[in-house]
């Protein structure tokens, strides 16, 4: 038997799955790592620990499947999207704390840049919109606020990745400093038509091109990981969303994928045209099967599983995630609504100063009441993203294949198929993240073919629609009327 190891580095933890030939999980090790928050909105994370993580939980899962490396026919990689990490190319070590996608610090110079009128030049090339979520204005921090950094750079002394080129950098010893297209179109420097880095963006965000890695198929040949006298070879690559939405096997036009992990991120493939949004969505990558590329839409949102977590930590109201379940069937209250911008709001509104919001208490608001309100208000940022997505692309959706932690919550999937009025599919398997990573690994190293990978997809349940009309449109108001009233929280 020979395996594909997929490695899933995410915005809280690093995970490392074994597949077999069949494309079944035979091991699997996770590992969380610290979150850091240094000033008000800033979140950041320490590459070293990144790496370490990772590296332990690829072991780890090694000998719980007691096989040997040689075993192991391909690496795939799949991580969280944005996270920055600049490092001195002739020590290998990172200058600064990777900057988180959720991180905030860039705001101001995001605004700066709508000033330029660059806002048009950035939607056009990049399929993006101005904002701190992205890379750019991060490496551009870095450079600007960490000592001898502008110089290094302009030396050609620095090296700028997103978390899965830090990774490669690591498995490789230095050698390979290099990323995929998906992971590329998610910095708001790379030409989503040309397929190259942007030299215009570049010199407006004051970044040498010397720092940027070199851009290629999700399917394709990265490097090789040494380790114990076997030399794997690392042959898929993509971030995280777009790994998803090759996972779940959304290889044909109109077929779209939502994630509920810390964040909540909606694809739908829209083939390989651009498609422009003027709804406030964005225009990326996508990983093609046979190896190009094809285009996606993507509506994201910034606070999902996070606002779970949030309930669990920052409130206390429970003391382990899976008891969310529970405490909404126990809820008769469908009047509080919970607005989770922690981080500002995500597509189709792109407000970085929203803020988090509790709608609707009564003095007989129960812990139960604002749990179940949280829960719901994935729900109703997916819907926020769906009828965007709709009108952009003129394709009305069937249904919505869903993957990620959340999803084993029935309450949430049951209402996520009422509130959307389409029935959602749970697969089998819900590790669609890691999953696609190996696909994309598989495929390059021969082991399976497309066929193989659309056999291997099992549905465990198909949430059917069950609420009226009338009482869905009451629904969506009331939380339309929450984001209203949360929004520029932070303008002035």
């Amino acid at each position: 038997m020979k395996y594909i190891l997929a490695l899933d580095q995410g915005t809280s933890s690093s995970r490392a799955l074994l597949f077999d030939e069949d494309g079944k999980i035979v091991a699997s090790a996770q590992k969380e790592f610290r979150q850091y928050y240094p000033k008000s909105g800033w979140v950041e994370h320490d590459p070293g620990e990144i790496w370490e993580s990772q590296e332990a939980v690829l072991k780890e899962a090694v000998s719980k499947a007691k096989i040997e490396y040689s075993d192991i026919l391909a690496i795939g990689i799949t991580n969280q999207r944005e996270t920055t990490v600049v490092w001195d190319s002739n020590s290998g070590k990172a200058i600064y704390n990777a900057i988180v996608w959720q991180d905030k610090r860039t705001s101001k110079f995001c605004e700066e840049l709508k000033e330029r009128n660059l806002e048009s030049y950035v939607r056009n090339t990049t399929g993006l919109v101005i904002d701190s979520y992205f890379s750019g204005t991060k490496i551009n921090w870095i450079l600007k606020n960490v000592d001898e950094a502008k110089a290094k750079a302009q030396a050609g002394n620095l090296r700028f990745g997103t978390v899965d080129s830090w990774l490669i950098h690591k498995m490789t010893d230095g050698k390979e400093h290099r990323t995929d297209y998906t992971n590329a179109s998610r910095t708001m420097l790379f030409d989503i038509d040309t397929l190259e880095w942007d030299e215009k963006l570049l010199m407006e965000l004051e970044i040498p091109n010397s720092m940027l890695p070199t851009v290629q198929s999700s399917r394709s040949h990265f490097g090789f990981y040494h380790i114990e006298n076997s030399r794997i070879p690392i042959l898929g690559v993509a971030g995280d969303q777009q790994a998803a939405l090759f996972g779940q096997c959304c290889f044909e036009q109109g077929s779209a994928k939502n994630t509920y992990g810390t964040g909540c991120f909606m694809l739908m493939n829209v083939g390989d045209q651009k498609v422009t949004s003027h709804t406030g969505l964005l225009t990326t990558l996508a990983a093609n099967p046979m190896g190009g590329i094809d285009y996606a839409l993507e509506g994201s949102v910034f606070i999902a599983g996070a606002a779970i977590q949030w309930l669990r930590d920052g409130l206390d109201l429970l003391d382990k995630i899976d008891e969310c379940e529970a405490m909404a069937l126990e809820s008769t209250n469908e009047d509080v609504v919970v607005v989770p911008a922690f981080v500002g709001l995500g597509a189709p509104y792109w407000d970085m100063y929203a803020r988090g919001a509790i709608f609707g208490l009564t003095r007989d608001t129960s812990q139960n009441d604002i749990t179940k309100a949280t829960l719901k208000s994935l729900a109703f940022q997916t819907k926020d993203v769906l009828e965007a997505m709709e009108k952009d692309s003129g394709i009305e959706l069937k249904s919505l294949k869903v993957d990620g932690g959340a999803v084993s919550n029935s309450y949430l999937m049951q209402f996520q198929a009422d509130i959307l009025n389409v029935p959602v599919e749970r697969p089998a398997v819900v590790e669609s993240t890691a999953q696609g990573a190996a696909y994309l690994a598989g495929l390059e190293v021969g082991l399976w073919n497309l066929s193989d990978l659309q056999k291997m997809q099992e549905i465990e349940k198909v949430f059917q629609v069950g609420m009226s009309v009338e009482f869905r449109k009451t629904q969506y108001d009331l939380w339309l009327q929450g984001v209203n009233r949360s929004r520029s929280w932070l303008k002035n």
